[in-house]
C-alpha cells in the first residue's frame, strides 16, 4: 500500500553507527582519515629546519615554515604548498618542509604527490606524525596494505603516538575487519587510557557490533573527563536512544544542540525521543525544523517520523513531505 510506517525491527537493522551514514543519523560528522591526521598534525610541533647554519638563510625558512603551517590552519593549501616547496627546494633534507608539504598536498586531494616528500621525512625523522600522516597518504593513493604495514610499526613505538592507533583502526573497519580494529584500539587505550578521540572511535566500532553497553561504558569514562565534546554526547546519545530510554537521550541531545544548535540530525533524532515520550506536537515541530530550508534532511526526517512508536501514519511520500512542510 505505499505505507510509510517502518517496524522497530528495521530500524535496528540500520544502527550500524560505524557506517559513515549512521554517523550522521547519530549526529556525528564522520571525518575524512586525511582530514583527521592533518588536524593532528597541525597540532604536533613540526621539526626544527636543518637549512644552512647562516643565521639570515635559517631565520628565512622558519619564517616560511611558521607561514606555511599558518597558511595550512587557515585553509589555504596552496599557499602552504608553495613556501613548504620553496624551503624544501633549498635543502631536501628539511623534514619539516616535506612533512607540511606533505599535509598541503593531502589537502587537496594529492595523494599521489605527497608520498615521496612524505617517505623521505618520515625515514629521516622517524617521527610517528608523519608516519602516520605517511599512512593516511598511502591509504588514499590506494596502497592500503604499505599503509596498513607502516602504521603496526608506528603503534609498535613507544611513547605511543594515539592518532596512529586511531588511523589504523579507521583503515582497518574500512577494510571490514572490525574485530582487529577494535583489538587496536583496546591495545592504544591499554597505553594510554584518557584519550577520549580513542575513546570515541572503540564505542563506535562496539556499537557496530551491537556491544551496547561496553559502548556506554567507555563514553560515560570520556563523558567525565570532557563533558563538552560534541562527538562524546552525541554518540551518548544515540547508545541511550537505542536502549529505548527516551527521556535521557532526550536530556543528552539538549546538550548536544546547546552545544551545535545547527546540528539538523540531532535534531532529528531528539525529535524521535520526544515522539517516543508521547510528545506529538514537540517531537513533529522538531522533525519540521530540521527540514526548513535544508531539503536533503527531509529523507532523514520521514524516517524519523516513520519509525516512531508514536509517529504518523501516511498512504503517499507526497502526504509526508506536505506535513513536514505545514
Amino acid at each position: 500500500m505505499g505505507v510509510l510506517r517502518k517496524s522497530q525491527q528495521a530500524v535496528r537493522k540500520s544502527d550500524d553507527i560505524s557506517a559513515p551514514g549512521n554517523l550522521l543519523a547519530a549526529g556525528i560528522a564522520p571525518e575524512r582519515p586525511r582530514d583527521r591526521v592533518v588536524k593532528a598534525m597541525s597540532k604536533h610541533p613540526f621539526l626544527s629546519p636543518t637549512l644552512s647554519s647562516a643565521p639570515g638563510r635559517q631565520n628565512s625558512s622558519e619564517d616560511a615554515l611558521e607561514r606555511a603551517a599558518f597558511a595550512l590552519r587557515m585553509q589555504r593549501p596552496d599557499e602552504a604548498e608553495r613556501l613548504a616547496a620553496r624551503v624544501l627546494k633549498a635543502n631536501r633534507s628539511n623534514a619539516a618542509a616535506a612533512t607540511i608539504l606533505g599535509q598541503a598536498l593531502m589537502a587537496q586531494n594529492r595523494a599521489d604527490e605527497a608520498i615521496a616528500p612524505l617517505e623521505r621525512a618520515a625515514r629521516r625523522s622517524g617521527d610517528p606524525a608523519t608516519e602516520t600522516l605517511l599512512a593516511a597518504t598511502l591509504s588514499a593513493a590506494g596502497r592500503r596494505e604499505e599503509a596498513l604495514e607502516q602504521l603496526r610499526q608506528t603503534t609498535a613505538r613507544r611513547p605511543p603516538f594515539p592518532p596512529a592507533f586511531r588511523e589504523h583502526a579507521d583503515q582497518l573497519a574500512k577494510a571490514g575487519r572490525v574485530d582487529e580494529a577494535i583489538v587496536v584500539l583496546e591495545n592504544g587505550l591499554e597505553l594510554t587510557p584518557d584519550v577520549t578521540d580513542l575513546q570515541v572511535s572503540i564505542s563506535l566500532l562496539y556499537l557496530g557490533r551491537n556491544r551496547r553497553t561496553k559502548a556506554r561504558t567507555v563514553l560515560l569514562k570520556a563523558l567525565t573527563a570532557a563533558p563538552g565534546r560534541h562527538d562524546v554526547l552525541a554518540a551518548l546519545a544515540h547508545v541511550t536512544l537505542l536502549d529505548g530510554e527516551y527521556a535521557s537521550a532526550a536530556d543528552i541531545y539538549r546538550r548536544v544542540l546547546a552545544l551545535r544548535p545547527d546540528d539538523t540530525t540531532a535534531q532529528a533524532n531528539f525529535g524521535v525521543c520526544l515522539l517516543e515520550m508521547g510528545e506529538r506536537d514537540a517531537g513533529e515541530a522538531v522533525l519540521r525544523s530540521t527540514t526548513r530550508g535544508k531539503p536533503e534532511m527531509m529523507g532523514r526526517a520521514i524516517h524519523s517520523l516513520a519509525a516512531s512508536s508514536h509517529g504518523r501514519f501516511f498512504l503517499r511520500p507526497s502526504a509526508i513531505a506536505k506535513f513536514l512542510r505545514s
